[in-house]
């Protein structure tokens, strides 16, 4: 009870500044280490494979990842709806949640393999494979999706493990799953010489012993939550509940995976294979800096949403100050290194004089508009934090939907391969000033609204 009492003190007491970085930083490391372990498969495969693998995993990336963002979803609505219960002392009723959690993610992870598989092809040709890629593709993709399954539960136990008091276990099963995958991707494909299939059973066989470790947790019955009898037959109230709530963050996620269709497609018109391998290798780089601008974020929320709700607008506003600033940093520094060392970045990648080429140009166009991205993703993190998930959303699909999209077919029509680069900085800044409209706009009616309160 003690350590209840303390935290809201903690929020609404001490220096922002300590505050923010106590939150911020366990999710900041988990959100690198996941990057830096997206980062390591395709470097193994662009130094073990080739530069068309590397195109063909930059194919498959957005549908691997939208097959993640479907155990996500459960995992998330889960997550929530179990917390709530866990509140409300309904114990019996959240391990009936945990265990249709199982039950969906089984089902959602064998009914989406099964329809990929059947039409695998048709929907990597759709994500923009050509007859080149195709093949790397296709053998990447296939095992990815016979694991499917397993990816399903990995992430959707992972979410509910953190709402069933193990937040330790579950950056340890995230730590565990990188380091697995990390040893196995130049055993497979280095001394087994298994090519791109190596690295994508490295990441099946990672995800599938931190499941283990997980599964063994929850079957521990001196545990709140564990695995029994009768917890797995599907309630649809329940499902209801898990899939409403965790519809937000996987139309998010989706709507990213779509994006990414879109600009494969431009770029395999505009472009051809090389340039897809580009844009996943500078995208693989630029993330490393967004997820460690999200882990900035994660710590913001509790924060901002406390002393929001305790009518501290002081605090609110210092933190918002802070966490931007402090974003906008790391969007800065990513701009001066991609933009002074870009070549010496992408070598890493062991990519070919062609490829190099086209995603050295392409990272200096992209970052054109980088420093602005830390700012805007803050503040729609922060609407979502203070309550205004909708304002959130909506600066999320303005970005990757309603201005990304039309500019990718619009600005190619006149700049070629560069009008698609130059689509994604100047979405940038138009996310980003209405972003800052928006905040502007609110803060001015609150603030206005306290002195006509104090008046």
């Amino acid at each position: 009870m003690g350590k209840q009492q303390y935290v809201p003190t903690e929020l609404g007491e001490k220096k922002i500044g300590v505050l923010l970085w106590q939150y911020a930083t366990p999710a900041i490391i988990a959100m690198v280490a996941s990057s830096l372990y997206n980062i390591a498969d395709s470097i193994f495969v662009g130094w073990g494979v080739g530069d068309i693998a590397i195109s063909g995993m930059a194919v498959a990336s957005p549908f691997m990842n939208l097959s993640a963002a479907f155990g996500a979803m459960v995992g998330v609505g889960a997550s929530v709806t179990i917390s709530v219960r866990l509140g409300q002392g309904k114990y019996d009723t959240a391990q009936h949640i945990l265990g249709n959690t199982i039950s969906l993610n089984i089902l959602l992870g064998t009914v989406f393999a099964a329809v990929c598989i059947y039409f695998l092809d048709d929907i990597l040709t759709l994500f923009g494979a050509s007859s080149a890629t195709l093949p790397y593709a296709r053998e990447y993709m296939f095992i990815i999706l016979l694991g499917n399954v397993v990816t399903h539960l990995y992430f959707g136990l992972n979410a509910v493990m953190r709402s069933a008091g193990h937040p330790s276990i579950a950056m340890s099963c995230t730590f565990l799953t990188i380091l697995i995958n990390t040893i196995l991707d130049p055993l497979f494909i280095f001394v087994f010489h298994w090519g791109i299939a190596g690295a994508a059973w490295a990441t099946v066989i990672s995800q599938g012993v931190s499941l283990c470790v997980q599964l063994k947790l929850f079957s521990r019955p001196t545990e709140l939550l564990h695995l029994r009898r009768g917890i797995y037959k599907p309630d649809l109230s329940i499902i209801r509940q898990c899939i409403v709530i965790g519809l937000s963050p996987f139309l998010m996620n989706s709507c990213a995976c779509i994006v990414v269709l879109f600009i494969n497609n431009r770029l395999r018109d505009y472009g051809g294979d090389m340039a897809i391998g580009a844009h996943g290798v500078v995208n693989r780089i630029l993330m490393l800096f967004v997820t460690t601008v999200i882990g900035l974020v994660q710590g913001m929320q509790p924060i901002a949403g406390y002393n929001w709700g305790a009518h501290k607008n002081d605090r609110v506003w210092r933190v918002l100050r802070y966490t931007i600033g402090v974003a906008t940093c790391i969007t800065c520094f990513a701009t001066l290194i991609c933009e002074l060392f870009p070549r010496h970045i992408i070598s890493v990648f062991g990519t070919g004089d062609e490829l190099t080429g086209i995603a050295t140009r392409a990272c200096r166009i992209i970052v054109a508009m980088f420093p602005l991205v830390g700012a805007q993703i803050v503040i729609g993190n922060f609407f979502q934090s203070i309550g205004h998930a909708g304002k959130s959303i909506f600066l999320s699909m303005t970005r990757q939907m309603l201005m990304l999209v039309p500019l990718l077919y619009f600005l190619p029509t006149i700049w070629g391969q560069d009008g698609i680069w130059y689509s994604m900085p100047v979405s940038d800044a138009v996310s980003f000033f209405l972003a800052a409209g928006m905040l502007a706009y609110m803060v001015h009616k609150i603030k206005r609204h306290e002195a006509d309160r104090t008046a």
